[in-house]
């Protein structure tokens, strides 16, 4: 094991838009081996392809059914062993939430969580999603234990009040309810390691920024977007950081280092 993988996921708010913002640049220079993209907005027609692939990746899409929205992709230098669309859960697939990558050693899941704030309905359908997201992991241990996860991407849930920037005021916000931030506790006693919180312990470290009252400017934000690995791979994990200088969207990227 004297290899590294650089692992990059990144809720782009738009494939299109952030492409526009200079994105290709930017990945030119950050040189990620796997790049896990979430809300692309776009399709198999519209996913701008040969630009990704003129930068030497491999392109493989997830997208919603309903045009401009959600969507999930990854990227990657070397072709997949396999790829999984999905979590066989009709209503979760129909907006293009998980997509699964199998490498050598490993599976990325590209993964972008359902959002409550919009309302009851919504909530509930994160409420729903992570009780069944609970079962598909179950479900992939069982059937490719040779192939441990790494989560990547926008879970939609503030874990501990280190994690956004006013926890107070935001107790009873979705994305930091009890019974999300449980659902996160539990999801990680399961055998999974919030790698940024494994180096990083301080405050003040977001990943999501509203666009309103200038708020990234000031960094007041929230830390959503995660690289969950499977604790198979604790002794391989090298590095994890976050790269808010990367701004092509109202998220910014998460980077996880894993030798292999």
């Amino acid at each position: 094991m004297n290899k590294t993988v650089r692992i990059i996921t990144y809720n782009v708010n738009g494939i299109r838009a952030a492409v526009r913002k200079g994105l290709d640049k930017w990945l030119q220079a950050a040189r990620p081996d796997i790049f896990c993209l979430q809300e692309i907005k776009a399709n198999h027609d519209t996913f701008p392809r040969e630009l990704f692939e003129a930068l030497g990746y491999e392109c493989y899409l997830y997208p919603a059914q309903k045009a401009g929205y959600s969507g999930v992709a990854v990227l990657s230098r070397k072709p997949a062993i396999k790829i999984i669309e999905g979590m066989n859960h009709p209503l979760h697939d129909s907006e293009g939430r998980v997509l699964r990558a199998f490498f050598d050693g490993f599976c990325v899941a590209s993964v972008y969580m359902p959002s409550g704030s919009s309302g009851d309905q919504r909530q509930a359908v994160k409420m729903l999603f992570l009780d069944d997201f609970n079962r598909f992991v179950e479900k992939h241990r069982q059937e490719h234990p040779e192939y441990p996860l790494v989560i990547c991407g926008d879970l939609n849930i503030c874990h501990q009040a280190i994690d956004i920037h006013d926890p107070v005021r935001n107790a009873n916000t979705s994305g930091f309810l009890p019974e999300e931030r449980a659902w996160m506790s539990n999801f990680l006693a399961s055998g999974f390691i919030d790698t940024f919180r494994h180096f990083n312990p301080e405050p003040h470290h977001y990943t999501w920024w509203s666009y309103r009252a200038r708020a990234r400017e000031k960094n007041l934000g929230w830390r959503i977007d995660y690289c969950m690995a499977d604790k198979q791979l604790a002794s391989r994990l090298q590095r994890a950081v976050i790269l808010p200088e990367a701004r092509h969207s109202d998220h910014c990227p998460v980077l996880l280092e894993l030798a292999v």
